[in-house]
């Protein structure tokens, strides 16, 4: 796993070409400082590890050094939410390990964050996070509760014990570098403030320039989005990465074009067998408000992963593209990042959430903020 500095060294260079036969060379126009690419491993918190990286960067941005904030104490404080939230539903609706990236922002809003130091999440006598074992426990117990009926007080005991011996009992206090903390007031010393941060989204089963409540099934908060004309929604996030800031990204990876591996997603126009996607440049299909509606409506876009944006770049042809930061580990040819072409971003994103001040002016005064 690379340092910051050596990322940044590494995505600085002016042409990236990934082996001799890959047709695609990269050239990066801007891209924000990033922490170290981590593992999710076994567990589905895409959500907490695309958008700690995204405060981490953020931290960065506001002059606080590098810091490594801890992925798993948001996913310890949010799932008694979401064992509430299924309890409360009679468990007619979703409980598993999926969330969004406003579910950390709320976690830093209601309860604050930690270092990775004081709270590493990591099971007993493990070195990588699998949530194999405690995810089928709790899915198991919340089925059961939500099948009994009347509950004692007692319940949401229960799902606390698990996860404290899963993930670790919650750090009410600790000591850093020298300094005692709660989680608030670390959060406070950083100075992360989680009414900074929007959620936007572009579709057309809603109004334009409204707020409404994303209809995907890892939305169990009931988290609302802006919804902006897909040129806006656009715009906001180009504005954003070319003023510094980045974006915690949630899209559909399920494309065939969508290579890890390869560390490249592209969105080709007509059918390319698997076996000859990469062997040549291709053209990509142009998006509209329109098919980008349709895809979701039909369920071939879906709220699939979380990451995060660092930057821009265009390939030998001029085309726009992402810089991506992945959670899956460093084991692709840019140790853990990808190039998005614009037209994967404006068809298979679901959502986006960044600070406010990435907006610009203008559209800052449209959403009243």
């Amino acid at each position: 796993m690379k340092n910051a500095s050596l990322l940044i060294a590494l995505f600085c260079i002016s042409l990236l070409s990934f082996g001799q036969d890959f047709p695609y060379q990269f050239s990066n126009v801007k891209s924000a400082e990033a922490t170290a690419v981590k593992d999710q491993y076994r567990t589905g918190t895409c959500w907490s590890f695309a958008t700690s990286s995204f405060i981490e960067s953020e931290l960065m941005r506001m002059g606080k050094g590098q810091q490594d904030i801890s992925e798993m104490f948001s996913v310890r404080v949010t799932y008694p939410k979401k064992a509430l939230n299924y309890i409360r539903y009679m468990g007619k609706t979703q409980f598993g390990p999926g969330s969004l990236s406003h579910d950390v922002i709320n976690a830093i809003r209601d309860y604050g964050m930690v270092p990775e130091a004081v709270y590493s999440g990591i099971g007993y006598n493990a070195d990588k996070h699998d949530h194999g074992e405690m995810d089928a426990i709790l899915e198991a117990m919340m089925k059961a509760l939500a099948e009994k009926g009347e509950l004692s007080d007692r319940w949401d005991e229960a799902i606390d014990g698990v996860l404290d011996a899963y993930l670790g009992k919650y750090p009410a206090e600790f000591t850093y570098e020298g300094k005692k903390y709660t989680p608030a007031s670390y959060r406070d010393a950083m100075g992360v403030k989680a009414a900074d941060y929007v959620s936007l989204t572009s579709f057309t089963h809603h109004p334009f320039n409204q707020k409404f409540v994303l209809e995907v099934p890892d939305n169990f908060s009931q988290g609302s989005f802006y919804n902006l004309p897909l040129n806006d929604f656009m715009s906001a996030i180009d504005n954003a990465l070319a003023t510094g800031f980045t974006i915690a990204w949630d899209a559909d990876v399920s494309e065939m074009g969508f290579s890890f591996r390869n560390g490249i997603a592209i969105l080709p126009a007509e059918n390319v067998s698997k076996a000859d996607l990469f062997k040549s440049i291709v053209p990509e299909m142009k998006v509209t408000q329109e098919n980008r509606q349709s895809a979701f409506n039909q369920l071939s876009t879906t709220d699939d992963h979380l990451m995060h944006i660092t930057g821009t770049a265009t390939d030998q042809n001029g085309v726009k593209y992402y810089l991506v930061k992945n959670s899956w580990g460093t084991g692709n040819d840019l140790d853990g990042y990808q190039y998005v072409s614009e037209s994967y971003v404006k068809m298979k994103t679901i959502a986006v959430v960044l600070h406010k001040d990435g907006l610009g002016k203008e559209l800052q005064k449209k959403m009243g903020i």
